[in-house]
């Protein structure tokens, strides 16, 4: 049975599962080197913005979450994604994209891109208001 969308948006988008470097990185690989193997991988471009923005590395932190951000908007794109519409958090393989694009918004705002880090905040908002409770605690 399928289901109409009643609120007249676009339908959800829900990203493939990567396997290997999800693996890789809860079996304790370190995200440099998930990246490294798996470079179109957000979750392990958004660890390692996680990280950085964490170590005080704000500008590498930048950098690894622009990546990530990217890359998924590559997949995003190749999935049917159309500039706009939810992407949920409770599908896990979108989380990594959404941990990227919270990343990026944290590190613009450290580096004083206030316009880039409303939008980044924006975006993430309106992809999945669960992502923002969950990486705004």
């Amino acid at each position: 049975m399928t289901h109409q969308n009643l609120m007249g948006g676009p339908p959800a988008t829900e990203l493939p599962d990567e396997p290997a470097p999800r693996e890789a990185l809860a079996a304790g690989q370190p995200p440099v080197e998930a990246a490294a193997a798996h470079p179109t991988s957000c979750l392990a471009w958004a660890m390692l913005a996680e990280t950085a923005l964490a170590e005080g590395r704000t500008v590498e932190g930048y950098a690894y979450a622009r990546t990530g951000y990217h890359r998924g908007l590559d997949v995003l794109r190749r999935h049917g994604w159309k500039g706009h519409g939810p992407v949920p958090w409770e599908h896990e393989p979108n989380r990594g994209f959404l941990r990227a694009l919270h990343a990026l918004a944290v590190a613009a705002e450290h580096i004083g891109e206030t316009g880039e880090a409303q939008r980044c905040r924006t975006f993430l908002a309106d992809s999945s208001p669960t992502a923002v409770s969950e990486l705004d605690s």
